[in-house]
This record gives C-alpha cells, structure tokens and sequence, in this order.
C-alpha cells in the first residue's frame, strides 16, 4: 500500500501547465478575501466553472470524443492542486468533474456517454451524489431509498441528506435500492442518474452554522425515471459507488480545506520582527506534514495512472488528510490566543472563525474517520 510515495512525482512536462493556472487564477481572482478563499471547493460560482470550461479544463482525464481533453491524472492533480490552494470557487463542477463523469464513463452506457459527458465537459450539466440518509448516519449499506421497476422504468421514492451543492445542480446520481429489502445490505443496490427538474422532486437547502447552504436534503415523491437511468449493472451500485468513493478520497481537496488560513499565518509571520524558536519549529512541522500527505495523494494519482483502483490507499489520504486540516485550524487558533500583542487583521479572524465553524465537518465528508479506518484495517487484513 502506498508503495509509490517515495518515487512519485509530478512530470516535469506539467510545470508549464501549472504556470498557466497559477497566471489564469491570479487575475481572475485578485481581490478576494480569505475568508472566501477559505471555502474553495464548498465554493459555488457557475460562471467560474464555465470559464474553466472555457480553456478546456474541466474533463481533463476524459477522452477527446466526449468533450473531454484527453489528458492525463498528473495534469488533473496539478489543476485542483492551484484551484483548491488559490481558494478558487468550484463547488459548482467539482464533483462533476471529479467523479460523475468518470463513473458515467467507466460503467454507463454509451448513450449515457455521449449525453452526459460532453455537458460535464462545457460546464453546462452539474451533478450531485445521493448517498447520505436520514437516520442511516455513516451505516450507507442501510439505504432505504428505493427505485421500484415498472412499465416507464423505474418510480423512484425516498429521500437523502447533506448532499452537497444539490440545489445549484442538474443532475444526482444515487445509490438506491432496486431489489430486496434494507436487511439485504449491500445486496440489490444500484445507482440511478435523476434528472432533478423531474416532478416529484423537492430539493431543500440546509443552512450551516456559518450562515452558508452548501448541502440539501432531497426528496422523491412518486418521481418517473426512464429505463436509460440505471448506471450500469442492477445490483451492483455497491462495487460501483466504492470505486467512485476512491475519486473521491484520494485527491488534493483532502490537504488544502485550512490552507487559506495557513496562508495568513505565514504572511502574518512575515510581517513580525523576529520569531522564536518555538514558532518556527511549529511552522517547520506543519508544513512538513503537508508536504508528505501531497506525496501520499501523489501515489495514489500513480495508481490511477497505473490503473489500479487504490480504494483503501485513498482512505488513508482521507483519513490523514482531514485530521491534519482540523489540527492546522487549532495549532494557528492556540498561537494567535498565546500572542495577544500580536495585531491580526480581519480578514484572518473571519477566516479562522469560518473554519472553526466547519472544521468539524472535514472528517464527516466523504466518509467518516471510523468508516474509513475499518477499510483501512480490511484491505490490511485486520478485520
């Protein structure tokens, strides 16, 4: 597991790549405060993501043919690396660009290619996951959200929650149970694509303790899906949504959550006469932990190159990852209340105050420290 970190880096053929983010990202978002930086991928701003689009940089791993760039996984690492670590809003296509449109084309149809795809690509299709269940807590197995076949396709009932962005996309795909019964576990899930202006949808913004709305709840009430909406084999959602989870789990957005605020630390450090020594070692060893879960993203990016599916390696990103975001916040929380004669501007305070707010949530997305631990310790053998 992992046993790339040592060997991976990032081509010397995507610095000029990089260069051209970092000169299109410095004027486009010159003005912006921290504390706006600081939500980033919780960010939403469709018009960014059409500019993105715009410069071909949404779908950079898809194949030519459906819109995409063709490109390969080092150059889509390098791109989330500069949006994620500008503070850059992209909530509105991320996960989209992260992972509906890979799943759609690793097991959708070629209808379902050639449809969805190209519109990911041009920023003009956004798309939610529908996993979260009210009650279920991180028991995802449990779902009781349930695609009935009929004679149209599939009548679709139940609901999910904090599903991010959910109220500014087009698109949802779920995971939902097609046969059988909760008890049955994993057995008779499938994931469907729901086109969420159908009837019977109601899409419920749930407001955050920072005043935000980036997640919703979503309900289906008697909602026509058409035969085409099935993902696809019926019954095997389960295998499915894992291998769309490691997209998720692995990438850069795992480091970067408290990175606005790191940022105003720095630059705070700089304007100061002198530093202890103490200071010092405590930047020293923060930023030395970042730079080593990069590498660990950066071996789970060669696995992908590879072909592999690093669903347990992208676990201990996540896993690592989050809890070194949740330290950063506290560590420049506890220095700043240690140096009151230290003036700190407004703009670092709103920040801080933001991720102290939703900190706590880093280690609940995309899978909670518990649920990612036990995939750790089955993929080891110790369970």
């Amino acid at each position: 597991m992992l046993t790339a970190l040592e060997f991976t880096q990032i081509p010397t053929e995507e610095h000029a790549f990089r260069s051209e983010i970092r000169a299109f990202l410095n004027d486009a978002l010159v003005g912006m405060p921290s504390h706006m930086r600081a939500r980033s991928w919780m960010g939403s701003d469709a018009a960014f993501s059409r500019k993105l689009a715009a410069r071909g940089w949404l779908g950079l791993t898809i194949p030519k043919q459906y819109g995409g760039s063709g490109k390969g996984f080092f150059s889509r690492f390098v791109l989330s690396e500069e949006l994620l670590a500008s503070g850059a809003p992209v909530a509105s296509h991320w996960i989209a660009d992260r992972q509906s449109g890979p799943l759609i084309l690793k097991f959708g149809t070629e209808a379902q290619r050639n449809f969805y795809i190209p519109k990911i690509c041009a920023g003009e299709a956004f798309f939610c996951i529908g996993m979260s269940e009210p009650n279920s807590g991180s028991d995802l197995a449990s779902i009781r959200t349930r695609a009935q076949p009929n004679e149209k396709g599939w009548l679709l009932n139940g609901s999910k929650i904090w599903t991010t962005n959910a109220h500014h996309c087009q698109y949802m795909i779920a995971l939902v149970r097609t046969s059988g019964e909760t008890a049955d576990r994993q057995k008779g899930l499938s994931q469907v694509i729901i086109d969420l202006s159908l009837p019977g949808v109601t899409v419920r913004p749930i407001v955050d303790m920072a005043g935000d709305a980036h997640f919703s709840e979503v309900f289906f009430d008697n909602v026509q899906l058409g035969a085409d909406a099935l993902v696809g084999t019926e019954g095997q959602g389960w295998d499915q949504v894992n291998a769309e989870l490691a997209f998720e789990r692995s990438g850069p957005e795992r480091i970067y959550s408290s990175v606005a605020l790191l940022e105003c630390w720095v630059n705070l450090l700089r304007e100061q006469p002198a530093q202890d020594s103490e200071t010092t070692a405590q930047l020293g060893s923060l930023l030395a932990e970042m730079a080593v879960l990069r590498a660990l993203s950066l071996a789970v990016t060669q696995k992908l190159v590879e072909g592999e599916s690093p669903a347990v390696d992208a676990s201990v990103v996540k896993d690592y990852g989050t809890d070194f975001e949740q330290k950063l916040i506290r560590q420049i929380a506890a220095w700043l209340g240690a140096h009151p004669e230290v003036t700190v501007s407004g703009d670092m305070l709103s920040t801080l105050g933001y991720l102290e707010q939703m900190g706590v949530t880093f280690t609940l997305r995309g899978g909670t420290r518990e649920i990612l631990r036990g995939i750790i310790a089955r993929g080891l053998g110790l369970r």
